[in-house]
């Protein structure tokens, strides 16, 4: 659905009408994935359906803590931090239960800072898409842990010796989710009530984790919903007294925590692109070649997926995380899943990516890299049986091992600057050297268990 038509537009003016809405929550999505956003008056709103209104583009030009970042070009001290434009998008309305007369829609940044905004990047892959002639479509599942926790709390102790909702591992533990029953459900009425439907909900191995997949649709939609699920299960957790963490990995005693994104393509008129039965694992050359590109690319664009420092201290061997660019069907040990659905459900499973993605970048890596896969015809390597991780694998597929390398390699990367555009290639990867320069002026607490009494 084009969220700007103007069909979306009377429907959104109808629905705010009908419903004697007072106030609208406008959100947009920063660079990591962190919804900003704010209270407009009706009038407000209205008056912005048609024209838009502006954000100050500090939300593009600061971090996870509001530290500004230098060495922008698109915005700084430089620039004086204007207001940058936004346009509403009708389509994406949805209600939130807990605030009567209150209307929430998404923004997407315009002008100047549309060069940069995650969400759009991710819309000009899909429009590239549409101009080979394929209609995209995807789906994010979640690990996150829940804690008995609060902000004040894990700040008090120093974010050390957190408790989780649950003791022990109970993967898909009925007894947990029946003891918890109506956390789950409430969940579940969430992501129906505000549109991020949940398809399956259960407990994974770990004390207090939980996994979502949820429901597949177009890939804008798809990216949306991962987008707002992670923010609206943060909290619903919170008013609650509990707090979610979609951190990579946020202990060394537990296995990190995926963000795994599911793609298929289809035809502009419907037809399957990824499904031949008379090939080699009933893949078509499209889908071969989709995966091709996915391969090639992933060292390159991975500062795009794993975008926090965190995210590396995941990918290590035997955590249920890649380490190379690999593939594989039906193999979870690979960093690509080939799974096998037939003309309805035959896909990618992208699993390089952790919780902690920012979803409209990671499926922008996902699908974008495909696409240039098929455009160049790239052969992957032979597939992968059995466990990957006890493969030696070739340079050119192993993965960066820290943030700073990889943004590097992005910088470096021609196909990137190709797909995402030198703006946004330029502006992610300082964005990522920042984040590396702040986490090399912590002192660790394994640095001063390490050093502090013997150097």
């Amino acid at each position: 659905m084009d969220p700007n038509t103007a069909h979306d537009v009377a429907t959104a003016r109808q629905f705010i009408q009908d419903r004697g809405i007072e106030h609208v929550k406008l959100g947009v999505f920063d660079g990591d994935g962190i919804m900003r956003g704010k209270y407009l008056a009706r009038d407000k709103f209205l008056a912005a359906l048609d024209k838009g209104l502006g954000f100050c583009d500090v939300i593009l030009g600061w971090d996870s803590s509001d530290q500004l970042i230098d060495n922008l070009k698109f915005t700084g001290w430089h620039t004086a931090y204007p207001d940058a434009a936004v346009r509403v998008l009708p389509g994406t309305l949805r209600e939130i239960p807990w605030e009567p007369k209150t209307a929430l829609f998404l923004g997407e940044f315009a002008g100047h800072a549309e060069s940069v905004c995650p969400r759009a990047t991710l819309r000009r892959v899909l429009e590239r898409a549409r101009g080979m002639g394929y209609a995209v479509s995807a789906a994010a599942e979640f690990e996150f842990f829940m804690f008995e926790e609060t902000p004040d709390s894990v700040r008090e102790k120093g974010y050390r010796d957190l408790k989780p909702m649950t003791p022990g591992s109970f993967g898909y533990s009925m007894l947990r989710s029946t003891v918890h029953a109506e956390l789950y459900q409430e969940l579940l009425d969430l992501s129906q009530s505000m549109r991020f439907p949940i398809e399956g909900l259960h407990t994974e191995t770990g004390p207090g984790v939980l996994e979502a997949a949820l429901v597949y649709c177009e890939a804008l939609e798809a990216a949306d919903r991962a987008a707002l699920f992670k923010t609206f299960t943060k909290v619903l957790a919170q008013r609650h007294g509990l707090m979610a963490t979609f951190m990579a990995k946020w202990s060394n005693s537990v296995p990190g925590q995926s963000g795994h994104l599911h793609v298929s393509m289809k035809t502009l008129d419907g037809k399957t692109v990824f499904h031949d039965p008379s090939q080699s694992d009933e893949m078509s050359d499209a889908m071969r070649w989709f995966i091709g590109g996915q391969q090639a690319l992933m060292p390159e664009l991975l500062s795009m997926v794993a975008s926090t420092v965190n995210s590396y201290s995941r990918l290590v061997p035997g955590f249920w995380a890649p380490t190379s660019a690999t593939w594989g069907v039906e193999n979870r040990t690979t960093a690509l899943r080939v799974i096998k659905g037939g003309p309805s459900s035959q896909r990618v499973e992208y699993r390089i990516a952790a919780a902690d993605i920012n979803p409209y970048l990671a499926l922008s890596v996902a699908i974008g890299s495909g696409l240039w896969g098929i455009e160049h015809k790239i052969e992957p390597d032979a597939p992968i049986n059995g466990n990957a991780y006890e493969r030696e694998h070739a340079k050119k597929r192993r993965l960066p091992s820290t943030l700073h390398e990889a943004a590097e390699r992005l910088l470096a990367s021609k196909a990137g600057r190709e797909l995402f555009g030198d703006a946004f290639v330029e502006h992610h990867a300082v964005t990522r050297q920042h984040e590396e320069r702040e986490f090399r002026k912590a002192i660790t607490d394994w640095e001063l268990a390490r050093y502090f009494e013997i150097i």
